[in-house]
């Protein structure tokens, strides 16, 4: 005969259902250090003009150093759940898709923000937790650093856990004119005339 402490069942349901649906409280996204947008306007604005998500729609970019969107990918939530397991694999499937892993890096060097458009207001939900985790684990996977995550929606936009945030763009909202910042086109290292016609056009 074996003697033990039996849990009720309600804890037990609750206890599991955490486990398996993988959620970061606010809090744990504060604590985990996830590095600043410099400029989170033009990287919202720059891929709400790129991808014009919709409701349930995800946009996972990964930027350089310099903040320099190198690659993204948008898709639909198809998951009626808030299942960070299912997130984190969706979300590195995309990655996978667009850009190639820096696993071999000992420490990574491009970032990767997550843009999800949804119904509702800016506050925190449970299936921003599961989105949360999810980010986090991919970029683990894929060998990036974890950035801002960022919902939209008919309020404007907001980056959770840093109170920044804004009316335009908005979900529903025309594209803005304006475009994420892309590496400029390097002039040249060479003497003589044509450096010097380069030099004068770039100042131009």
């Amino acid at each position: 005969m074996t003697f033990g402490f039996a849990p009720s069942s309600a804890a037990s349901l609750s206890s599991s259902a955490v486990s398996a649906n993988r959620v970061l409280e606010p809090a744990e996204w504060a604590a985990a250090g996830i590095p600043l947008l410099r400029s989170p306007r033009e990287v919202v604005s720059g891929l709400h003009a790129r991808h014009r998500p919709g409701p349930a729609t995800a946009v996972v970019a990964v930027l350089d150093p310099d903040e320099r969107l190198r690659a993204s990918a948008s898709f639909t939530r198809r998951s009626a759940s808030a299942d960070g397991w299912m997130y984190r694999n969706a979300l590195l499937g995309q990655l996978r898709r667009v850009i190639p892993h820096d696993l071999r890096r000992r420490t990574p060097v491009r970032t990767a923000v997550l843009l999800y458009c949804r119904e509702g207001d800016a506050r925190w939900t449970e299936e921003d937790g599961a989105w949360m985790w999810g980010l986090r684990d991919a970029c683990t996977l894929h060998g990036l650093r974890c950035g801002a995550y960022i919902t939209l929606t008919r309020d404007g936009w907001q980056v959770l856990g840093e109170g920044r945030g804004g009316r335009h763009p908005s979900a529903g909202s025309e594209p803005e004119p304006v475009a994420m910042s892309a590496a400029p086109p390097r002039i040249p290292r060479t003497g003589g005339a044509a450096s010097e016609v380069l030099r004068r056009a770039a100042a131009r």
